[in-house]
């Protein structure tokens, strides 16, 4: 069997908004003050993003239906982290020669083959896994949500082995996980569903190590007229 590694945003599970759907810097800024800054202006628009923004159907068994899909390694490893870009770390210590993706963005590397010259960061990840030819193939789980399409990535698609399902049934039967990645990918996913999050870890039911990965605050409620501007106003 092919030994994998498994890797889940969370934002797979996730409808987002089409203007949200940009590469951001992963930094603190970006991983709440961007947030308080679209729910203010969500809620000066008359929507409360905290009631559109949900968790959406697709998690429903969701790990029983990987756990039913792939054969886990008895030595399985669990990691949960802020960034995706972690992955690549991960499918190369452990040696995985293929890795299965679930996430709303592909992560191949935006802007063409070139940008796999950029350095390592969460949107080219999997295409520089590829490039250095660390792993042999990748499978690609678009969430239901996702605003890309396969042929945005023909470049990558006619030079590697990458093929792509529209959900965990459709994928063969053949992987050995040996390694399980999450991710929170905090810049694309709101904080007003963190805690969602950790009972989707938890939903695993396996041990796990969280590596950087920080609690967020949101505190919308508390906001002052002062910070409300200030957020609206960042940048």
């Amino acid at each position: 069997m092919v030994r994998s590694l498994l890797t889940v945003d969370w934002d797979y599970f996730i409808p987002s908004k089409k203007e949200w759907f940009f590469s951001y810097i992963e930094n603190d800024k970006n991983l709440t003050q961007l947030w308080y800054k679209r729910y203010i202006k969500g809620k000066l628009e008359g929507e409360d993003l905290e009631k559109t923004i949900k968790v959406g159907k697709v998690i429903k068994g969701f790990w029983d239906k990987i756990k039913t899909q792939f054969k886990f390694d008895k030595n399985i490893k669990i990691f949960v982290s802020e960034s995706h870009k972690v992955a690549y770390y991960l499918a190369k210590n452990f040696e995985c020669s293929e890795v299965v993706s679930f996430d709303a963005h592909s992560d191949l590397g935006y802007g063409g083959l070139p940008s796999l010259d950029f350095e390592l960061n969460c949107a080219n990840w999997l295409g520089k896994l590829l490039k250095e030819n660390i792993v042999k193939r990748a499978k690609i789980v678009y969430s239901p949500y996702t605003f890309e399409k396969p042929l945005d990535f023909e470049d990558f698609n006619n030079l590697y082995n990458i093929q792509y399902y529209k959900s965990v049934e459709e994928l063969p039967k053949e992987n050995l996980i040996g390694v399980i990645h999450i991710c929170r990918s905090g810049t694309w996913t709101p904080p007003w569903l963190d805690e969602r999050f950790e009972k989707f870890i938890n939903e695993l039911g396996l041990p796990f190590k969280k590596i950087a990965i920080k609690e967020r605050k949101w505190e919308v409620s508390k906001l002052s007229y002062a910070d409300q501007i200030f957020y609206l106003n960042f940048a």
